[in-house]
């Protein structure tokens, strides 16, 4: 027994806990029939046994099984089976080995990589695309709901306030103010009709904390943090960090404008413009003019005597890089079709 869960669920095995939240524990599992590990959440004894509450978590419990349950995509967990074995109510999920949220990587000291954020929310962006036009709306996006996997894919999860937009939908669904409050959109707040582009919101608020190890809405209290999502805009990304491209501060900006009509209509339409703003991202930078690059040349031992025209020549031809101190330029031994000259540095 591991908490009062017996050793079998079902047909699964039930082996460590992993993690455990307001919805349930989760627990390494092993399906012996297709033999593969997988992840198993579940329900919290008090929560579905409290008198008052208690129906209405049950529905929540499973509505993560109902609403995920029709979705495959490679960069949203799956769900393979649900159940209740005696009084216990479990999700069998997708396993991620060694698999940590996004939320370790919103603190100021351990931001990814500008371009490896970008990657992480145009796959998000794509994920929801193809869940909202499942009819599914997240409700939740928020670090800690995004896992990342050894190699820095993700996988969104935890659906279990997720919402069937469609109108001919007969499930049951929980109604009211959904959604952790620092990520919700002006509309949840107002406890307005949600649609697709409230996961969009939540998500350029994801990604702006990806990007400055802040949250574009710091406040002290609940009613403070109400007032800033609703009415006031959030600091720009380069009061934070200096080397974010404005094309990143423009597509983070329309994610979370305040009336759902101005934001991205669609998951692929944000997913486009990251892809636009990655490709820009690799160019190289051009953080020195040319006239700066021809200065700094002509003053090479190498180079005296040269004639302007052949040093320009020489510029023409070749590519100034940036290199970090220890970088490898060229190693001994290895071939190569090029030379490098050492402008700054040794």
């Amino acid at each position: 027994m591991t908490d009062g869960i017996p050793q079998h669920l079902g047909k699964y095995e039930v082996k460590n806990e992993i993690s455990r939240g307001s919805m349930g524990i989760v627990f390494l599992g092993h399906d012996p029939y297709i033999d593969r590990p997988v992840a198993i959440k579940v329900a919290l004894a008090e929560s579905l046994n409290d008198p008052e509450s208690g129906d209405r978590y049950r529905k929540m419990f499973f509505n993560e099984a109902h609403t995920a349950g029709k979705l495959t995509h490679p960069n949203i967990i799956s769900i393979y089976d649900a159940g209740v074995d005696e009084e216990n109510c479990y999700i069998i999920m997708e396993y991620i080995a060694g698999g940590e949220t996004l939320k370790s990587y919103t603190r100021p000291e351990k931001l990814l990589p500008i371009e490896k954020v970008v990657e992480i929310i145009f796959k998000c962006a794509k994920a929801l695309d193809y869940a909202h036009r499942e009819s599914v709306v997240h409700r939740d996006i928020k670090p800690s709901n995004i896992l990342v996997t050894k190699d820095k894919d993700v996988k969104i999860g935890d659906f279990s306030i997720a919402h069937i937009n469609k109108p001919d939908s007969t499930t049951t669904q929980a109604g009211g103010v959904m959604g952790s409050p620092k990520y919700m959109s002006p509309e949840q707040l107002n406890e307005e009709h949600v649609t697709n582009r409230t996961d969009l919101f939540s998500l350029g608020v994801v990604m702006y904390e990806l990007l400055t190890g802040r949250h574009p809405f710091e406040a002290e209290n609940f009613s403070r943090l109400v007032n800033l999502i609703l009415h006031e805009s959030p600091p720009p990304l380069r009061d934070f960090r200096s080397d974010i491209p404005d094309v990143l501060e423009k597509i983070v900006r329309k994610a979370m404008q305040k009336n759902a009509d101005d934001r991205y209509q669609m998951g692929l339409e944000l997913a486009t413009d990251l892809s636009k703003a990655f490709d820009q991202l690799e160019k190289p930078k051009e953080d020195i003019s040319v006239q700066e690059m021809f200065n700094s040349v002509k003053k090479l031992e190498f180079f005296q005597g040269f004639p302007d025209a052949e040093v320009w020549e020489i510029l023409r031809a070749s590519t100034w890089q940036d290199y970090h101190r220890h970088d490898k330029i060229i190693i001994e031994g290895e071939l190569d079709d090029c030379f490098y000259i050492l402008v700054v540095g040794k």
